[in-house]
């Protein structure tokens, strides 16, 4: 059973994380996090293997509130606070969510790590290269933000599907899947609606808490956290910026904000790439990975 491969760690804030960790027991660190309401296994295997297949050992975590890491206790916020951007007082923050990550490093003992984070885990990653640059030796951040609410904004119609009313099975929740992530994928790079199914289904099996509730906490920790471009712009780790120019859900200037902010950052727009990484771009996204932490290792 795939859930055979879930190792797990009791943080010191109490938090416990699940991880997986794949490649040669004596290769560099790669830490992988994952978005929005996404677990480890929205890593796919044809992208962690092009990462192993390097001599890399890819580490993949469950953020808090996603997969079978813990789940909070505190009450969601409701659709009306998420449309309005008004988290409640008792909201966790990016920065709570990166010191899970910080801690998770420190744990295994494994840094610096090359970290690479896509979406909310892009703005996680940064938060983490901006607060603990001793544990990072290179940042990839992957269709993210800076959290400036003039840049990389949701288009109207990714909002009238994040505010439909959530799965209540798991049909409903393959359903959901497919039609976001059809929504999400960009011009270029349609889904695979089968492999697309048999991630919704495994998502939805290993999933240990509410998932709705934990999303929605998720989504308030990123408004909850505000503008982090001046945090960032204090990153010194070599960083690559990649986004599609087809995005619906972090709109293209999120990413051309990123790369301003952080200095050196190297910045990669794919043409027709909108918010997903499907299997059909990922050893192009592996590459320019593998590229940039060959780059910084070789300076």
């Amino acid at each position: 059973m795939p859930e055979d491969l879930d190792r797990f760690a009791v943080l010191p804030g109490g938090t416990r994380v699940c991880y997986r960790v794949d490649g040669p027991v004596d290769g560099v660190p790669v830490l992988l996090v994952a978005g929005l309401a996404e677990d480890l296994t929205t890593w796919s295997e044809r992208f962690v293997s092009a990462l192993t297949a390097t001599g890399y050992r890819v580490i993949r975590m469950d953020n808090r509130d996603c997969g079978r890491s813990t789940y909070a206790t505190t009450p969601a916020p409701n659709t009306l606070r998420q449309l309005l951007a008004r988290p409640r007082k008792d909201a966790y923050t990016l920065a709570d969510m990166a010191a899970d990550t910080a801690q998770l490093i420190e744990h295994l003992g494994i840094g610096p790590v090359h970290l690479v984070g896509r979406s909310m885990g892009g703005m996680i990653a940064q938060t983490v290269a901006a607060r603990y640059p001793h544990l990072v030796t290179t940042l990839t951040s992957l269709y993210s933000t800076t959290g400036d609410t003039k840049v990389g904004q949701p288009a109207p119609s990714t909002w009238v599907l994040i505010s439909a009313p959530p799965p209540k099975d798991r049909v409903g929740a393959v359903r959901s899947h497919l039609r976001m992530t059809a929504h999400l994928s960009g011009t270029a790079y349609p889904i695979d609606e089968a492999e697309e199914s048999a991630h919704a289904v495994a998502t939805y099996e290993r999933t240990a808490g509410d998932a709705v509730a934990g999303t929605s906490r998720q989504l308030q920790a990123i408004q909850a956290s505000g503008d982090r471009t001046a945090e960032i712009a204090g990153i010194t780790a070599p960083t690559l910026v990649i986004n599609g120019d087809r995005d619906l859900i972090v709109a293209p200037s999120g990413g051309d904000a990123t790369a301003a902010a952080i200095p050196g950052a190297r910045h990669v727009v794919i043409p027709g790439m909108g918010h997903h990484l499907p299997d059909a771009l990922a050893l192009r996204i592996a590459d320019l990975v593998v590229g940039h932490l060959e780059r910084a290792v070789a300076r």
